[in-house]
């Protein structure tokens, strides 16, 4: 039996209709119109040619859908183009500018005696792409899941490497991720665990410095290796308050340079040592460096000095509210109205208590030599084991 004209013609007419899409990507596409011809030629143009004699065999044998075989095949040749960079959006404009084009072609060349011929060449044409959008999906899906779990584990290897001063400058490339000349180290501690923290404080951080910033954060905080800009410059109170609106919570965080990557260890360790200072002194959430509680880093060293200046609160121990009393004030720079405040006590109960802390430890909070002996007292006490 003789094989219906359409369908032959179709047949004879795949290598001319392979160039007019072709030509079409490149005027349509814009991914394609920046491709080299002998790309577009070389591998693009056998590719349409393919699918429209996989269009036209499965027409001729009646099926709607891809084989096994066609479907796998699809999804090889689609995942090499993912590889390639072809953007999942170009891949699926081209096919269905090659539906348009067949179809537009088919329908100038039939007569009145091939319109059902037309008609089922049509409801084939969308059974064909129905069947192999999802398959090329599927394909550029899994490549670019790939690529991501490849990137994001570079990108591990990479921040583990610069936190333990390796070199990294190998890591770069496969991470995406230029390696600075130097780095601000940023310790963050939630006031409270945030699940979700590790995805949001990224998020800040990249927008923050638009691109991807190395970071290991979990629900209660972590470390961000912050690349410092051209200038040497970064905001820091404005991205450590814009932390604390994304988490919802107040955080406390601890900077320190790495004049070059080779120094990010000492910083790291600087920056989690002002830190975890900071929220043993019970100081308020905010930004820290070393500068801030250099006295308070340096009695937190272990000697005999520590358990002296920590001994002249010994008349108090029985006295909690006015260790407390002096604790805040000490905290508060010694600002009376603050520090009554924060106590929920009258300013005169205050002076009161300020009064009996020097009677019974013979150091006068009203003298400044006596006020920086309690200053470092309380601090000390405060850091005692």
């Amino acid at each position: 039996m003789d094989e219906p004209r359409l369908p032959s013609w179709l047949a004879r007419q795949i290598p001319l209709l392979a160039q007019e899409v072709v030509d079409a990507c490149a005027r349509e596409v814009p991914y394609y119109a920046h491709q080299p011809r002998e790309v577009l030629d070389g591998a693009v143009r056998p590719a349409v040619e393919a699918n429209m004699q996989a269009v036209l065999r499965t027409l001729r044998e009646g099926r709607r859908k891809l084989s096994l075989d066609e479907r796998t095949m699809v999804i090889e040749w689609s995942a090499r183009r993912a590889e390639e960079g072809v953007p999942l959006e170009a891949a699926l404009a081209a096919y269905h500018l090659a539906t348009e084009i067949c179809w537009r072609a088919a329908s100038e060349v039939a007569g009145p005696e091939d319109l059902d011929d037309l008609a089922a060449y049509g409801l084939h044409l969308f059974g064909y792409l129905r069947s192999i959008v999802p398959a090329v999906t599927l394909a550029h899906v899994q490549e670019q899941q790939y690529r991501q779990d490849e990137r994001r584990e570079a990108r591990q290897a990479m921040l583990t490497a610069l936190l333990a001063g390796e070199p990294a400058q190998h890591l770069s490339t496969l991470a995406g991720v230029p390696l600075a000349t130097s780095y601000v180290v940023l310790s963050l501690r939630l006031a409270t665990p945030v699940p979700e923290a590790r995805r949001s404080v990224q998020t800040t951080l990249d927008a923050h410095h638009q691109t991807h910033v190395l970071a290991a954060i979990d629900a209660q905080g972590g470390t961000a290796l912050l690349p410092a800009s051209p200038e040497g410059v970064i905001d820091l109170p404005d991205l450590v308050a814009r932390i604390e609106k994304t988490v919802e919570c107040p955080v406390t965080a601890a900077a320190a340079d790495a004049a070059a990557p080779v120094h990010i260890p000492a910083a790291t360790e600087e920056s989690a040592e002002v830190a975890a200072l900071v929220l043993r002194l019970g100081r308020p959430p905010g930004l820290y460096r070393l500068e801030d509680v250099l006295l308070e880093y340096q009695l937190a060293r272990p000697g005999q000095g520590l358990a002296k200046l920590a001994a002249q609160l010994d008349p108090l121990t029985d006295r909690p509210e006015l260790l407390e009393t002096l604790r805040v004030y000490v905290v508060r720079g010694h600002n009376r109205r603050q520090t009554a405040l924060d106590l929920h006590i009258h300013r005169n109960t205050l002076d009161y208590r300020l009064r009996r802390v020097g009677g019974l430890t013979g150091l006068d909070p009203n003298v400044p030599s006596d006020a920086r002996l309690l200053d470092a007292a309380i601090t000390a006490r405060s850091l005692a084991p």
